[in-house]
């Protein structure tokens, strides 16, 4: 893998991390980025906004589909600022002519080089930090943005390695992926692990150092119940 964390053809810079990560982009006049529907938290007056729609009718239907809006700057350069949904860290890689699958919540923003398409899992696969069943796939070269819940670590993969299916961010392609249980069904069941992906090549891997459904347990004994 070529892959570089730090040429970019954009100028940005990220604030807040790892715990509410922030990023600003300066986009050249004429240019565009593309970005994730609803992540846009400030923008100049030279960027104009296109929508587009990714997967298609049929995806939409099944929740394969992915909004991405485009911001083009016209009439000079222009700044935004994007704010990711999920409470974490943000990450940066500069693709070269390379692919990466992110979680169906992943991805933040992207050169217009890079094509982004949404993966069908299949029903056993779809199982990335509860979300829906499906991958984005980002292939190109240019930048790549994608963020997580929790902080990120980048992990090399050489041979072999298991990872916890719900803290999964993002992973490089060539790399062999399958989901299975860790146990048997009581495991899967009763003692809050299960379902791991066990990765066989190499690459590398981005994992988060936490997972929704985990939160929401720990929370759970401490929700208002009404005695009505």
């Amino acid at each position: 893998m070529i892959m570089d964390m730090e040429k970019s053809d954009f100028e940005y810079r990220f604030d807040h991390r790892p715990d509410f990560g922030f990023l600003t982009v300066k986009i050249p006049s004429g240019q565009t980025l593309k970005v994730e529907a609803s992540a846009m938290a400030t923008m100049d007056t030279h960027l104009n906004m296109k929508t587009k729609f990714k997967g298609g009718l049929s995806r939409f239907l099944t929740g394969e589909s992915l909004f991405i809006n485009e911001f083009t700057a016209q009439g000079g350069d222009g700044e935004m600022g994007i704010a990711p949904p999920s409470i974490g860290d943000m990450e940066h890689v500069y693709l070269e002519n390379e692919t990466i699958f992110l979680q169906g919540s992943a991805f933040v923003a992207s050169s217009m080089n890079i094509e982004v398409t949404s993966k069908w899992q299949g029903m056993i696969k779809g199982f990335f930090s509860g979300e829906r069943m499906f991958l984005i796939k980002c292939s190109g070269t240019g930048d790549l943005w994608f963020n997580s819940y929790g902080g990120i670590l980048e992990v090399d993969i050489q041979d072999e390695y298991i990872i916890d299916t719900g803290h999964i961010v993002a992973f490089t392609e060539g790399l062999d992926y399958k989901i299975e249980k860790v146990g048997g069904y009581k495991s899967l069941f009763f003692s809050g692990e299960g379902l791991v992906c066990r990765f066989r090549g190499q690459g590398k891997a981005w994992i988060q150092t936490r997972k929704l459904p985990a939160l929401l347990s720990w929370v759970h004994p401490f929700r208002p119940v009404s005695r009505d």
